[in-house]
């Protein structure tokens, strides 16, 4: 039997099609930011639902979440 957060895999920006395991390590390498990143790749400026697991991404080195995080309205 499946869990619930089982169920719940957020690892990519849906608008790019781009794994966050891709992105934290040119990331990390660059020394970017979230604002950075989302202007460097694109990842996080079109509908940005992936903007909170960015964040995260960035501050935890998480690149896999099972969890929803709320969509923030501002950077």
């Amino acid at each position: 039997m499946t869990g619930r957060a089982d169920a719940v895999r957020v690892d990519r920006c849906i608008c790019r099609s781009t794994l966050f395991e891709v992105l934290l390590p040119r990331a990390k390498a660059h020394g970017w930011d979230l604002a950075d990143l989302m202007r460097e790749t694109g990842c996080g400026a079109q509908c940005g639902l992936c903007r909170p697991y960015l964040r995260r991404m960035l501050q935890t080195g998480e690149t896999v979440f099972h969890e929803l995080l709320t969509p923030e309205i501002s950077l």
